[in-house]
């Protein structure tokens, strides 16, 4: 028994209210579980921990005093104790049995450098649920307490030991004999309690259905002048072997429904039935968490618990030099019977279950990737008392510091999960450890090491061997070239050697297979080139210039393993572009860029002089902005020959500050728009008679505008025209499209948008969604407007117009929710170059609407085409 009390037997607990001598370095923890009491104290970080008990005088426990006395105590392999104290034991102050009161100190014994650490701990149990008999078995003791038929009188001069039915007979000692002798007896003010260590002499074993189990009988008499009154005290505790059965998966522990020694009747009533791990009781729903069961039979109250369950945890061993685990845990059952109504019992037993040791070799797993030059293995997996002490080289043994110092990575990693603990090493192939030879024109390396390993609760060490080789030709690796012209960046990738693995970035984006599709991408086995835009989001703008930007394309190729790059090219060009356009009625439009040096700027957030001029559009690239000569702070000025129309673009004050703050440089775009004033143009005519009167045809185009439904807000699926499913709570995203209009100075504007839960535009209910091009502020849901950037299938994006509803319940009444719903809008076909009426410039004052100013006018010259979308069937 003397390898269940770890350290040499100084420990023991006591609970709650620590009052320190100095800050602890330990966790001490309390808890009071019905008759008995439970310290956690750790980790101990191998220190040995003594204790000693306080009453009227310090006595430090022994393992002798602790079985005598009521205390036990366990040591996890991380070094934690877990102790446990009946509530009567021998230095409890107990207050009329229903108050008990227990004070240690506790020395956690440093070295050399350190001092000793002490602590001085008291708790306090109330308990006042005693029945007539409480049993009590623990791993060092066996305990009853019975209700006392002369309260208050003092211990009793002999003690009757033993069974007169069994051969060796009863025994009657003196109770100071029975004391010297390791049993404990107490008379306290309602009850006699007798203890005994759990293999003392006057036990024997006893098969009760099937089970073993420890049996301890007593007789203890009380004499007066004229009256004897004898009290009889049994307790019988179940042995692991016998009642403990073990699949690699589960244990099953079986413990008797009836145990005989401690009946005296022949009906019982079983009452209560508890489990619980550590002294602890369990609920259902805990026990359902644990995967723990339990069931009650005739002959067997049945506790299965999974190996590796919470609760427990594994243990490491070293057998003739080889790596054995197994799980340990200490589940409980407390139970309470009553015989013919009279007397109940509650039996409470903790018992300790540890599993058969299984040899669990380590395994070695080898991720050197040559090309990286490094050797890197794992060893594992080992429980968590396990520690990497050494590594042995061919011609050196080196501690985990060395190793670490010489430059070795040498890592431990633990998962929640119990015996998952791996040590990773990394050795460069430079080190003077690794061999290194050529063969067939490749390079070898190899490497030869034995790990030092220590089980530390056992001090046991052990070892194991590794061989680690790597054999890769010299690659050449992937490079990246490129140039362009005056629309596009074209990329150079050439392989390099076969099997040489790497990723490609542009920008910041990988080149994913759709990425790739829009880019062109093109592979003949030995390099691949793709085609960037300079307008693709990937690009960045270093400078704009009057009729120039200045663009730069990054392109890496890295590792997939380490992220690191093999290659890096960047390629920056000039290319043409009109930023600003001028026309003859006084319109102008212009377009600010989003600069790599002001990566911080809100594009939204610029203004004309203005500072009411806002963009008509904009996103995270560019905005647009449209106005006259005549307005947003635009000044004219007159040259000899040229009329000069000027504005900036910048950020207005107060915004301007706040990004100065970061030491970004200012942003500030010129405008100007030059008229030639002077020139003249020589028109050429001549009249003759009118042959007829003069009449005109009508001129008619036919445009066509369509709406559709996508699957997100990427706008690359649609669900069909005849099938749109659709979801409560689920946002709609509508893109209208002006077909083929093939007018770059035709813009596509909404002017009203509602919902019908009928195909008829003008029927009842109806819910408006967006109104005068504006989302209806009344909605609590309003429509929210995505921008519309060009790509392969938008040419023009001025002919495309996004929204999205977030969310869509429309009912008929209070009650009955309808199945489809019809979305109908009516839109404006409207020239930007023209500035009459503003339906082609709508400015909301709604800023969360995504557009800013004024609502539409639709004038003389525009047109309202209708269009409607559903129905949309409601799941």
């Amino acid at each position: 028994m003397g390898g269940v009390f770890g350290f040499g037997w100084l420990i023991l607990l006591i609970v709650v209210n620590v009052v320190a001598q100095k800050k602890p370095s330990i966790n001490i923890y309390s808890k009071c579980l019905g008759n008995i009491m439970r310290l956690d104290v750790g980790p101990l970080g191998g220190n040995l921990l003594e204790v000693s008990v306080l009453n009227n005088s310090t006595t430090v426990l022994t393992q002798s005093l602790a079985s005598q006395c009521g205390f036990s105590v366990k040591i996890d392999n991380l070094g934690n104790a877990i102790i446990f104290v009946s509530l009567q034991n021998c230095f409890a102050d107990n207050v009329n049995d229903e108050s008990f009161t227990t004070t240690i100190n506790l020395r956690l014994h440093g070295n050399q450098m350190l001092e000793d650490e002490l602590y001085q701990v008291t708790k306090t149990c109330p308990y006042m649920a005693w029945a007539s008999r409480e049993i009590v078995c623990e791993r060092n003791y066996m305990e009853v307490s019975v209700k006392s038929v002369s309260p208050g009188r003092p211990v009793p001069d002999d003690v009757t030991v033993g069974d007169p039915k069994r051969a060796a007979g009863e025994r009657i000692m003196k109770v100071n004999e029975a004391r010297r002798r390791g049993y404990g007896i107490s008379n306290t003010p309602t009850r006699l309690v007798l203890r005994a260590p759990l293999f003392s002499p006057e036990t024997y074993i006893q098969t009760v259905a099937g089970v073993p189990m420890t049996v301890l009988k007593t007789a203890t008499i009380f004499e007066n002048k004229w009256l004897a009154t004898q009290i009889d005290a049994a307790a019988a505790c179940p042995l692991m072997e016998g009642s403990v059965s073990f699949t690699p998966h589960s244990i099953s522990w079986f413990l008797p429904r009836r145990i005989d020694p401690l009946i005296s009747s022949g009906h019982i009533k079983l009452l209560e039935v508890h489990m619980g791990v550590d002294g602890q009781r369990l609920d259902v729903a805990e026990m359902a968490a644990r995967r723990y069961s339990m069931s009650v039979n005739d002959l067997y109250i049945v506790t299965e618990i999974p190996v590796g369950a919470v609760g427990g945890h594994f243990k490491s061993r070293v057998q003739e030099g080889q790596y054995f685990t197994a799980y340990t845990i200490e589940p409980m059952l407390e139970l309470l019977w009553s015989e013919d109504s009279k007397k109940d019992t509650r039996y409470k037993v903790l018992l300790p279950i540890t599993t058969p040791f299984l040899p669990q070799p380590p395994q070695v797993i080898d991720y050197t990737v040559p090309e990286e030059q490094i050797f890197k293995v794992l060893l594992g997996p080992f429980c968590a008392d396990v520690a990497l002490i050494n590594i042995t080289f061919s011609s050196e043994v080196l501690s985990v510091a060395d190793c670490i110092a010489r430059g070795l990575k040498i890592q431990e990693h633990m998962s929640p999960k119990s015996c998952s603990k791996v040590f990773t090493l990394e050795v460069p192939f430079t080190d003077h450890s690794v061999q290194q030879m050529k063969e067939m024109g490749m390079s070898v390396y190899s490497l030869e090491l034995t790990f030092g390993l220590l089980v530390m609760w056992q001090f046991a060490p052990f070892s194991h061997t590794a061989y680690l080789e790597a054999r890769f030709v010299n690659n050449v690796p992937p490079s990246v070239s490129g140039g362009c012209d005056y629309i596009n960046f074209y990329i150079l990738v050439k392989y390099g050697t076969p099997g040489f693995t790497f990723k490609t970035l542009v920008g910041n984006r990988m080149l994913t297979s759709s990425l790739a599709q829009q880019y062109n991408f093109m592979d003949n086995g030995t390099h691949f080139s793709f085609t960037v835009p300079f307008s693709a989001p990937d690009v960045v703008i270093e400078a704009v210039e009057k009729s120039s930007i200045r663009s730069r394309l990054d392109v890496s190729l890295r590792s997939p393993d380490t992220n690191n790059n093999i290659d890096k090219f960047a390629v920056a060009c000039d290319f043409f572009s009109t930023l600003t356009e001028c026309f003859p009625n006084g319109t102008i439009t212009t377009m600010a860029m989003k600069l790599e040096s002001v990566p911080s700027l809100e594009l939204s957030q610029l203004t004309l002089r203005d500072a009411t001029c806002g963009p008509s559009y904009s996103d995270d690239r560019y905005a647009y902005f449209v106005f006259t000569g005549n307005s947003c702070g635009t000044t004219r000025t007159f040259l000899r020959t040229m009329m000069v129309y000027e504005n900036e673009i910048s950020l207005p004050a107060p915004a301007m500050k706040s990004e100065t703050e970061d030491s970004e440089p200012e942003y500030e775009l010129k405008v100007a728009c030059y008229f030639d004033i002077h020139t003249d143009h020589a028109v050429a005519f001549n009249s003759r008679p009118r042959r007829s009167e003069p009449y005109a045809n009508n001129g008619i185009e036919e445009l066509q505008v369509e709406m559709r439904l996508a699957l997100d807000d990427a706008y690359n699926t649609f669900y069909r025209a005849d099938y749109i499913p659709m979801f409560l709570r689920q946002p709609l995203y509508f893109e209208v499209e002006l077909i083929n209009s093939g007018k770059p100075d035709v813009s596509l504007e909404l002017a009203d948008c509602w919902a019908t839960l009928a195909d008829d535009r003008t029927s009842l209910p109806k819910w408006d969604l967006i109104s005068h091009g504006c989302a209806n502020p009344g909605d609590p849901q309003k429509v929210i407007f995505h921008p519309v950037l060009p790509d392969t299938r938008v040419q023009n994006p001025l002919n495309f117009k996004r929204f999205e509803i977030p969310m869509f319940a429309f009912t008929k009444d209070e009650k009955n929710l309808s199945r489809q719903v019809f979305v109908h809008c009516d839109v404006v076909i409207c020239d930007v170059t023209n500035p009459a009426g503003r339906a082609c410039n709508v400015r909301c004052s709604d800023q969360d609407a995504g557009m800013k100013g004024q609502k539409p006018d639709v004038s003389e010259g525009q047109s309202i085409n209708s269009l409607t979308s559903g129905p949309m069937l409601i799941s």
